[in-house]
């Protein structure tokens, strides 16, 4: 389909394009293998420039659009999920700041993010509070004009290789999920350090690590709003970076139909290439259509949000929820085109399917998602 990009929406793609397949695509295969955090591919991005996309450009960025992000996440997600998703988790950090930090703070760390100089993260899951945020257990305890964080979190992405970071932590437990704060910490904070590398299904190249605290002295002026917002500070911050989640997914069910084309008119059986073959055209014609909603789904959130709407949580969920399961279902069914070799790790396939079922769980699980969809819906008809 044509969505009429401007004409810097066409380079935007284009040019994020161009670096995948110079850079990502040779390396993609090892950087599965091995888990190699792909630091060749962002410094690239860097270089061109592809950094700041959702960042303004007094703060050394492109512009806040949500709309260039997405473009950017899913050109990425279609030659490599994982690069696509490190790339994604750096706005996810930063998010935070650009939404509720203060000018100092905001001029003190999103330039350089901007930049490509520093990557950022997004600390909010734990062992205990992963569907249900409200319940987190990492504490921050106000001490004179610091606060002395406690507790681990876990499965965060760029953990480890990222600089500044953004965590949710509780500061009044008797407050519920009201008593819980943001705060910005920076790698290398005496009492903050990290675990293991996770050994992942896919995006593999993607660092995920937990986030480890112990008595970890944070100053006041690293609250992000104020004491007691963490919980919406993250909501916020998920809503609006949920439709990334879903361009990565979209990204990578085209990349997986790709694949299905290009194999389908060079494998020849009963004395013609499968693409002519009625079954197969079906499959293919499912798939493309599938990833042509999810696309025009998650594209119309982004315009939405650019365009200056106040509430998209609904929407948001939407394009996260059906991007996710057609990337899932898109890239089992390429592998069923390719058969046995779709199989194998010669063929990116598999790969793809691995990295795929990612973005059914994180940024909210797809029955969380339901739930948001469920409660927006009884939301707009007391409205009505």
């Amino acid at each position: 389909m044509d969505y009429l990009l401007s004409e810097e929406e066409q380079m935007i793609r284009d040019l994020v394009r161009k670096v995948a397949l110079e850079k990502v695509l040779p390396k993609r295969a090892e950087w599965d293998e091995t888990g190699e955090f792909p630091w060749e591919a962002l410094t690239a991005f860097a270089a061109a420039d592809l950094c700041g996309l959702y960042i303004p450009e007094e703060l050394g960025g492109m512009g806040q659009k949500v709309f260039n992000f997405c473009l950017a996440t899913e050109e990425i997600s279609r030659i490599c999920g994982g690069v696509g998703v490190t790339f994604a988790a750096s706005a996810l950090g930063s998010t935070p700041i650009l939404l509720f930090g203060t000018d100092e703070q905001k001029k003190k760390y999103m330039p350089e993010i901007a930049a490509g100089k520093k990557l950022a993260a997004f600390g909010l899951t734990e062992a205990n509070a992963g569907s249900d945020a409200a319940g987190l257990e990492t504490t921050a305890k106000k001490d004179g004009d610091y606060y002395i964080i406690n507790g681990t979190k876990q499965w965060i992405t760029n953990g480890g290789e990222a600089d500044v970071y953004s965590v949710i932590a509780i500061t009044d437990k008797s407050k519920g999920p009201r008593g819980a704060s943001a705060f910005i910490l920076e790698k290398g904070m005496p009492g903050f350090t990290f675990g293991k590398k996770e050994n992942k299904m896919g995006i593999r190249c993607s660092a995920t690590r937990e986030l480890v605290f112990q008595d970890c002295k944070v100053h006041k002026s690293q609250i992000l709003g104020r004491e007691g917002m963490g919980f919406i500070v993250a909501m916020k911050t998920l809503d609006l970076t949920r439709p990334g989640i879903g361009a990565q997914a979209v990204g990578i069910a085209q990349g997986a139909l790709d694949e299905a084309i290009k194999y389908a008119k060079e494998r020849v059986q009963f004395g013609k290439p499968i693409i002519a073959l009625q079954a197969i055209q079906h499959m293919l014609a499912d798939m493309s259509t599938q990833v042509e909603a999810a696309r025009a789904l998650v594209y119309a959130c982004a315009r939405m949000i650019d365009g200056g709407a106040k509430d998209y949580t609904l929407p948001a969920s939407q394009a996260k929820l059906f991007a996710s399961d057609t990337a899932m279902k898109v890239t089992i069914d390429a592998i069923q085109i390719l058969g046995g070799y779709g199989y194998m790790k010669e063929y990116p396939v598999e790969k793809m399917a691995r990295d795929a079922k990612i973005t059914q769980i994180y940024e909210g699980t797809n029955q969380i998602q339901r739930n948001q969809i469920g409660l927006g819906l009884i939301k707009e008809s007391v409205k009505k």
